[in-house]
């Protein structure tokens, strides 16, 4: 239960990190913090198909952050469209 509180925070801190590096491409502040929390999802599986793995707080929140530009960047494209 801990560990999924956890990863939530993760990915909460990750969305709205995304929202400050990406400043205008982002949905606003309630929108970039679901993704951040998607985007948590999107890039452990993403870093864990190249076949890396992320232990500790720093890099878990490296890997939730890349997740979500990844999934802003997406969305945005699918957005245009």
């Amino acid at each position: 239960m801990f560990s999924l509180i956890y990863f939530l925070l993760i990915g909460l801190a990750a969305g709205w990190l995304t929202g400050r590096i990406l400043r205008g491409r982002g949905f606003g502040l309630i929108a970039n913090l679901v993704i951040g929390v998607i985007g948590s999802f999107l890039g452990r599986f993403v870093f864990s198909l190249l076949g890396f793995g992320s232990y500790g707080l720093i890099a878990e929140l490296i890997v939730a952050v890349a997740g979500s530009i990844l999934l802003v960047v997406i969305a945005g494209y699918i957005k245009k469209r």
